[in-house]
């Protein structure tokens, strides 16, 4: 299906960009309402699981353990969950907001008060809404798979509604709704971080910002995740991880230093103060098109985007996040993946955000006229940078955007492969070489298509948005019908913490909770990222979990 997809878009590229425009006003028009319920939803479900008994439960046997360490497993989950898009929206999406606010005939644009709202819609659509999103299938697969013994794929999280049908029709359509979900939302990623580097190339060396040489960047940088993808998790993975995180902090760090330090600190306690008291009514705020034509405009272009864009990642991350986190507790998962990233995030963008405010609001720099891929650039020319230190600047941009790119696609072709071969952790090289080799091809068609809607005066982009909000649209309810299987689940656990030493209670003939449920004795017993680990040898008695 995804062959035909890439050979009729790449032929009948018009008819594609036509068709995409119309799905992604119909679905923001019909379906804006259930995108924002939803994403709230999630997030209120995990923090449940997080402040409840259950957080005891560990994604493993009680007796296992971590497999990386903390730094690693934050580098390798924040490159994967959010990579490139915070390099590309780090400068563009704060200062857009301000000099277009949401409500115009509320608010003055380039104004103190726009810029509390522009950061505040910026932390909301990269704050915790997202991380929730990815945490609802993360937890349940490291759950299922680590804990119960089913293979790592979405259709095990649905065990305890619908059995052994996970392993027939209705399993393997929820399967391929994530593999599409997957494909399409990183395709969404690849295309925004190829017109990057294509611009920052443009910048350091004056080659043409145009669509045959963001075509050449998809290739080169797929060929370099092809390499990591083949190498696996430790070799390639984690590797390219960890660098690219240590990258992206000392591009940070520049801007701080030679930035408005001033308006970055202070921002930094304003900004995410506002986020959090008005974060209620953010989340739950729906544009109407007949009273509020300005909000649902701006909801439609950037909020609904993205959370179709996090709904279809979330099979790609929840995944990948689930397979890293062996052995950890859930309120430790949860804690991770939500608080970490999340502050991460809002430092980010109090220092990238902040400082283009600062320049387009107290300097007129007009930072917020440049393209989406031109705001960063346009940041380091403000600063009071040597020429030479410009230049680096721009060229460790580039390099970072290229490590996202590759981390990105190497982590959600392995994702692929594993969802295509039956929740295998380890499948073979050739398949691993096929999907990284098709997710550049997908990346590719959908930017033509969108460069044939920028010449009706559309936005390019549009046509990677439509691909994330349709594939997103049905597995938000698969992950709806998710978050009630992981409650039943988690119901049937003996969630006491034992003192170390002492011995459980008899529990007769009981499961552990540390093998596969009923029934699945049928099928051969599904590998695992830690081997033997996965069915568990030990009771409960073996715990020593940290909230003894």
């Amino acid at each position: 299906m995804v062959l035909v997809f890439l050979i009729l878009g790449a032929i009948f590229t018009s008819a594609l960009s036509t068709v995409a425009g119309a799905i992604l006003t119909w679905i923001t028009t019909y379906f804006g309402w259930f995108y924002i319920i939803a994403a709230t939803f999630f997030l209120i479900f995990v923090l449940w699981v997080m402040f409840s008994r259950f957080g005891n439960i560990r994604l493993g046997p009680d007796s296992s353990r971590p497999e990386f360490g903390t730094t690693a497993w934050f580098a390798m989950l924040f490159t994967a969950g959010m990579g490139i898009g915070l390099v590309f929206y780090g400068v563009n999406e704060p200062v857009y907001y301000n000099a277009n606010p949401a409500h115009p005939n509320e608010i003055n644009a380039n104004s103190q008060e726009s810029a509390y709202e522009a950061m505040n819609f910026t932390l909301f659509h990269w704050g915790f809404h997202p991380w929730a999103i990815y945490i609802v299938l993360g937890l349940a697969l490291g759950y299922f798979c680590f804990r119960k013994g089913l293979p790592m794929r979405p259709a095990s999280a649905l065990y305890p509604l619908i059995g052994n049908r996970i392993y027939g029709w209705i399993g393997n359509l929820v399967d391929i709704l994530a593999v599409f979900g997957t494909l399409f939302g990183l395709a969404t990623s690849l295309g925004i971080g190829a017109r990057q580097v294509n611009a920052g190339l443009s910048e350091l060396f004056g080659l043409p910002n145009i669509w045959w040489m963001q075509v050449l960047i998809v290739a080169a940088i797929t060929s370099v995740a092809v390499l990591s993808v083949m190498l696996g998790i430790d070799k390639g993975i984690r590797r390219l991880s960890v660098i690219n995180l240590w990258l992206a902090v000392i591009l940070m760090v520049v801007v701080f230093l030679f930035g408005p330090r001033l308006y970055i600190l202070t921002g930094l306690a304003d900004f995410t103060g506002y986020y959090l008291q008005h974060l209620p009514e953010t989340s739950l705020y729906v544009a109407n098109p007949a009273t509020d034509p300005n909000g649902f405009d701006f909801q439609q272009a950037w909020t609904l985007f993205y959370w179709g864009w996090w709904i279809s990642w979330s099979p790609f991350v929840g995944m990948f996040i689930a397979r890293i986190s062996y052995g950890r507790t859930i309120r430790q998962f949860i804690t991770g993946t939500l608080f970490a990233p999340v502050g991460a995030s809002i430092v980010w963008f109090s220092v990238f955000g902040g400082a283009g405010l600062f320049y387009d609001n107290l300097r007129n720099a007009g930072i917020a006229d440049q393209p989406a891929e031109l705001s960063l650039f346009a940041l380091l020319n403000e600063l009071p940078l040597p020429a030479i230190m410009t230049g680096l600047m721009s060229a460790l941009t580039v390099v970072v955007v290229v490590l996202f790119f590759a981390t990105s696609s190497d982590s959600g072709s392995l994702v692929v492969d594993m969802l295509t071969n039956g929740g295998d952790p380890h499948p073979v090289k050739a398949q691993r070489f096929f999907w990284a080799v098709t997710e550049g091809l997908v990346t590719i068609v959908l930017l033509l298509a969108g460069i044939g809607m920028a010449e009706g005066d559309a936005d390019p982009l549009a046509t990677l948005q439509s691909a994330s909000l349709l594939t997103g649209l049905p597995f938000a309810v698969v992950l709806i019908v998710i978050c009630f299987a992981l409650r039943k689940a988690f119901q049937s656990e003996d969630t006491r913490v034992l003192v170390p030493g002492t011995t459980p209670p008899s529990r007769g003939s009981a499961p552990t909770g540390n093998t596969a449920p009923p029934g699945d004795v049928e099928r051969p017993a599904a590998k695992s990222g830690s081997g033997a680990r996965t069915k568990g040898s030990g009771s409960s008695g073996d715990s020593s979990d940290s909230g003894a």
